[in-house]
């Protein structure tokens, strides 16, 4: 794979500290997501396990990297500026603050904090949005990429919303009199969480790399599937969301459809790309091997209960059983598969990018260790495989235990390439990657230096 694709301009990205302590924050909270899920399996924790599980995977995990994601590749995608990297800093770290609350005062039984916590949240994530979304202004018109995550950005305004009305909801009565139920609130929360936020963001990043790093183009059906799903799928997410809040099955049930179509379709369109692909086989597009994979197998297994009754609450993440397959098959090997190439990429570019044609320098795929990428994918595989199974069987509690912990040592070796990867060639330390005042006079030396190279750029 060529160092840097050309269709992009790496020019514009921020200062790689920006994604990077992102990416660092969300690996810390899949780590602790992944522990809390295994101990509430084992039965060591008390409290509202199952939402600090899926709060810290889904909100600190998933999005909080999506908020690295976006804050580094609208700029490079988009040919402009960040708007404000200071706000880029600040939307992390009052995000985490919250979570981090709002998790402790769940497993604690202190409610009365989750509004605190809540609100923390959608303080940060609504950063976000403004950061993103006057970046996003000034890159007019919008490909279907930044279409995409324009809609998502829409996504976190209503679905952090939702989530301060029911953190509130914990200690006042605030829904009484209203034509809405806690489930109904808590339903449409998750709906433009998962299918709406972070799905739609992974359709937009995937039209961009899915065909950028197979080095394959949209043609023939891919085609009419883009169209019906641009359209189509957040139209879907509105009205399931719509229906699961009024508890309308009316509405839900065309939302669920188009949703379950638009999964399948991309899921086919992402096979087809990699059916087609022109390069050597990554890390990333095996692991996107996965998501085409999920995508279609969720659609179809989800499919008859969605159709019956999409307004069940056991049916919020598809087919009773399915949610690892949702939220692990296919939105955690999206987020695993695209760290292997945008943490590389990011470094190489600040690293290595200004020596090329002057010495050799390594590709951007040469950064992370082979064995190790090769080892988590296995370990990662294998423990899908079985947690899913847990999940559709009648198993031995031993066999879940036994999955969580390998799903556990295939993160922790992720984690190491990535952390060997930033020991053997960022600039930076850890500390100057998370924390500006102790970054050392070379990150600053470095800093200067993209500033100077942006501005003649100008």
């Amino acid at each position: 794979m060529g160092a840097i694709p050309g269709n992009i301009d790496a020019g514009q990205s921020p200062p790689m500290t920006v994604p990077l302590r992102h990416f660092l924050v969300g690996l810390g909270f899949l780590l602790v997501g992944a522990a809390v899920g295994t101990l509430s399996t084992l039965g060591a924790l008390s409290g509202h396990l199952s939402l600090v599980h899926v709060h810290l995977l889904l909100a600190g995990w998933v999005c909080v990297t999506i908020m690295g994601a976006m804050t580094q590749f609208v700029p490079v995608w988009s040919g402009v500026s960040l708007h404000s990297r200071t706000l880029s800093t600040v939307q992390l770290w009052v995000v985490t603050v919250g979570l981090g609350a709002f998790a402790a005062a769940l497993l604690t039984g202190s409610y009365r904090w989750l509004p605190v916590g809540g609100g923390s949240m959608l303080l940060g994530f609504w950063v976000f949005v403004y950061n993103v979304g006057r970046t996003l202004a000034a890159a007019r018109p919008w490909d279907v990429t930044e279409r995409h995550f324009a809609i998502a950005l829409g996504f976190f305004v209503l679905l952090t919303t939702l989530g301060v009305t029911l953190a509130v909801s914990f200690t006042h009565p605030i829904l009484r009199g209203l034509p809405v139920t806690h489930g109904g609130v808590l339903g449409a929360h998750v709906t433009l969480a998962v299918y709406g936020a972070v799905l739609t963001t992974v359709f937009g990043a995937l039209y961009q790399l899915g065909t950028m790093f197979t080095q394959s183009a949209l043609h023939g059906v891919d085609l009419h599937i883009r169209r019906v799903e641009a359209y189509g799928y957040p139209i879907g997410v509105l009205a399931l969301a719509g229906g699961r809040l009024f508890d309308v099955g009316v509405l839900a049930r065309p939302g669920a459809l188009l949703i379950l179509a638009s999964v399948f379709g991309f899921g086919v369109l992402l096979a087809r790309r990699l059916y087609e692909a022109q390069v050597p086989w990554t890390p990333m597009l095996s692991r996107y091997a996965v998501v085409a994979a999920t995508m279609m197998g969720w659609s179809l297994w989800s499919a008859p209960y969605w159709l019956t009754d999409p307004v069940d609450p056991a049916t919020r993440f598809g087919a009773p059983g399915a949610v690892h397959l949702l939220a692990f098959g296919l939105i955690g090997f999206v987020v695993l598969g695209t760290l292997y190439h945008i943490v590389p990429f990011i470094i190489w570019v600040h690293r290595y990018s200004d020596l090329l044609g002057l010495e050799d320098v390594p590709m951007i795929d040469d950064l992370y260790d082979d064995r190790l990428a090769a080892t988590d994918f296995a370990l990662l595989v294998v423990g899908l495989c079985l947690v899913v199974l847990t999940d559709v069987a009648d198993l031995p509690t031993t066999v879940a235990i036994v999955g969580g912990a390998i799903v556990i040592a295939g993160i922790a070796v992720f984690l190491a390439n990535m952390l060997l990867v930033l020991h053997r060639h960022s600039p930076h330390t850890l500390a100057g990657i998370l924390f500006e005042r102790f970054a050392t006079d070379s990150t600053e030396s470095l800093a200067a230096t993209d500033a100077e190279h942006h501005a003649s750029r100008r």
